[in-house]
């Protein structure tokens, strides 16, 4: 044991309990309860464990930004997991850590160990944690401090660093630079705009946060979207959402709003006039908002955590770290897919769901996909699905996305995604039961062009009575489709369309409470369903979802495609 690198110190503190360790990665967001503490993703080896009081040890996490404001959460009302190790760079729940110490006096050991040390902790049945050593079953292991690298600084932020501009700017500064020393950062870059993640109400710890520095006098400095929330803002109450849920939402919402952000409410903020352009640095949350930024538009943004979104739009400034260098933007894994002939929608967010399981870790290039020639909601899909499974901000598609030539690093290892692959992804996502009661559209928030070809899809026939039929989407699409008409025809069809909330957010009775089984098109709710709903979710292309509209009924058959 003597020869294995020592474990290295994140964020420091003590602990102790027993070892829970994965291979796998975890979105705390859809993946934890916050009430419990225990594992809910359906799709997760951990699935049914109560993290609280363990020695958590998995290689990162991955999926939502939101995971911080969940751990925040799980450490604020004590059901925590004692300690988090991890053997790759991870960002998401260390700034939820991070939080916890440095705005609530609570802190949480995070650690990252070499391949290793990792393995041999991970057999291990508990183990006790100092500044200093890893104590575990005879094992142990040196802790070395922090790594801390020189910070270049501005006068400006120094300036705010000192409190000149403000208590709240100060806070936000500080916790920009430590995340930016964690990461190894030497210094900060500007952004022209962010896009804020954590209002939504994920945990009662998102507004204890909001409102602390709101009431500190924050105010953004950039242009700052919003991200869906967890409410209808303006009918909830009509809508029957429980007033203890229903309040705090809508309070979590005007904190932002108070702070000076635009009450956009959508999780598709390049869905909006004031998407970023090639090259733009921005600040954005949301996973699948940042992995179409990067891939899509073009536009550099890490996968900032929840509560460093709003630090940056307070500062206008991020850690010059990660996908904002040229050479992080590389890809490290080739992926070769095979294209199945005469490939529907439904192709587009499978393939993005096994491409993250096939680079949980790592930017990928995706090959042999340009003849499917994906459309831009196709690449929607693809992004959304992919952030589920996978940690990483973004990837390339040969001849398909605009930073894909050249993209592969010189050591890129190279895997491939069979028929056979997608067969198996399309079994484990239609795990449900072929009656349904409940079509799920947007998530993410449905563009005007998918509310467009559901309504021609539909072409004027009515739901089946006992379906409910539900689109999330922003209020700017909701806006178009009311002045062109298709609102007015899926209307006529049933189809009740929501602004402000998403299927990722959405709660009952908004939530049909009869609800057994639900039909979806999305890979991103088809994996996170389960455990936010807790009902059976099955998945297809859009078609399907209009079968099930106007039967109730899912086939249990492949795909033409795949069979």
């Amino acid at each position: 044991m003597s020869e294995l690198v020592p474990a290295r110190s994140i964020l420091g503190g003590a602990a102790s309990g027993p070892v829970i360790a994965s291979p796998e990665a975890l979105s705390f967001w859809g993946g934890v309860n916050p009430a419990t503490g225990s594992v809910i993703d359906v799709h997760h080896p951990l699935h049914g464990t109560c993290l609280t009081g363990s020695i958590l040890m998995m290689p990162s996490s991955r999926g939502s930004c939101t995971g911080s404001g969940v751990l925040l959460d799980l450490v604020l009302t004590g059901r925590a997991p004692a300690a988090l190790v991890f053997s790759e760079a991870e960002d998401v729940l260390t700034l939820g850590a991070l939080i916890a110490s440095e705005l609530f006096g609570k802190p949480l050991p995070v650690l990252r160990l070499a391949p290793e040390a990792f393995d041999a902790l991970s057999h291990a049945r508990s183990a006790r944690i100092t500044d200093t050593a890893i104590e575990a079953d005879g094992l142990t292991l040196p802790v070395s401090p922090p790594a801390m690298a020189a910070l270049e600084l501005s006068e400006a932020d120094r300036a705010m660093l000192d409190g000149r501009d403000g208590v709240a700017v100060q806070q936000a500064m500080r916790i920009i630079l430590a995340v930016a020393a964690q990461q190894g950062a030497r210094g900060l870059i500007d952004v022209t705009q962010a896009h804020i993640d954590g209002c939504i109400y994920a945990s009662p710890a998102n507004l204890t946060f909001a409102e602390k520095m709101a009431d500190m006098g924050a105010r953004v400095r950039v242009p700052s979207t919003m991200n869906a929330i967890s409410v209808d803002r303006a009918n909830w109450q009509a809508q029957g959402v429980a007033h203890d849920f229903g309040d705090p939402a809508a309070r979590l919402a005007d904190a932002y709003v108070r702070m000076g952000c635009k009450p956009t409410f959508t999780c598709s903020p390049y869905l909006l006039d004031s998407a970023p352009g090639k090259g733009e640095s921005i600040a954005w949350a949301e996973s699948n908002a940042v992995i179409f930024a990067n891939t899509v538009l073009g536009a550099r943004t890490a996968k900032h955590p929840d509560f460093l979104d709003l630090c940056i739009a307070l500062t206008g400034r991020a850690p010059l770290s990660g996908v904002y260098l040229d050479s992080n933007r590389k890809a490290r894994r080739v992926i070769d897919v095979e294209l199945p002939d005469g490939v529907d929608d439904a192709f587009w967010p499978l393939v993005g769901y096994l491409a993250g399981k096939a680079a949980p870790d790592r930017i990928p290039l995706l090959r042999g996909l340009a003849g499917g020639k994906p459309s831009r909601d196709d690449l929607k899909a693809l992004c959304a699905a992919f952030g589920t499974t996978s940690a990483a901000p973004m990837l390339h598609i040969e001849d398909v996305t605009s930073e894909a030539e050249g993209a592969a690093a010189d050591d890129a290892d190279r895997v491939v995604v069979t028929r056979a692959d997608l067969v198996a992804a399309w079994k484990a996502l239609n795990a449900g039961p072929e009656q349904v009661d409940l079509v799920a559209i947007g998530s993410p928030h449905a563009s005007l062009d998918e509310c467009r070809v559901l309504a021609d899809a539909l072409g004027g026939r009515a739901r089946k009575p006992d379906v409910s039929v539900i689109v999330t989407a922003g209020n700017q699409v909701i806006s178009d489709a009311r002045a062109d008409g298709t609102l007015a025809r899926l209307e006529a069809s049933g189809v009740q369309v929501l602004p402000d909330l998403c299927w990722c957010s959405i709660s009952e009775p908004v939530f049909p409470t009869r609800t057994r089984a639900v039909m979806t098109n999305s890979g991103k709710y088809a994996h996170y369903g389960p455990g936010l709903s807790g009902r059976a979710v099955r998945f297809g292309n859009l078609a399907d979802c209009v079968t099930a509209a106007l039967t109730g009924h899912a086939s249990e058959r492949l795909p033409d495609w795949l069979s």
